[in-house]
């Protein structure tokens, strides 16, 4: 039986641990979060534009409007928040 879980032993012995240093993870990590959240912003803004100029009955500027509106009230809800430390 020992010998069927020999390949597994020697891969966790020879298991090394991540030499990325924290501040490029952490830079790392702001960059996905930022364009993740305004990624997904930029891409409700431009279902929403889109959606309504070509509806029936709708119409270019209404659309813009629409999405003038979503764009600021995401950015408003999106930005960076100072810290209160």
């Amino acid at each position: 039986m020992a010998a069927d879980t020999k390949d597994a032993d020697h891969d966790a012995e020879a298991y090394l641990k991540g030499t990325q240093e924290i501040t490029e993870q952490v830079a790392t990590w702001d960059l996905f979060m930022g364009l993740s959240k305004w990624g997904s912003l930029v891409i409700a803004v431009a279902v929403l534009f889109f959606t309504m100029w070509f509806m029936p009955n709708g119409g270019f500027f209404p659309a813009l409007i629409a999405s003038v509106v979503l764009a600021v009230a995401g950015w408003w809800f999106l930005r960076s928040k100072p810290a209160d430390h």
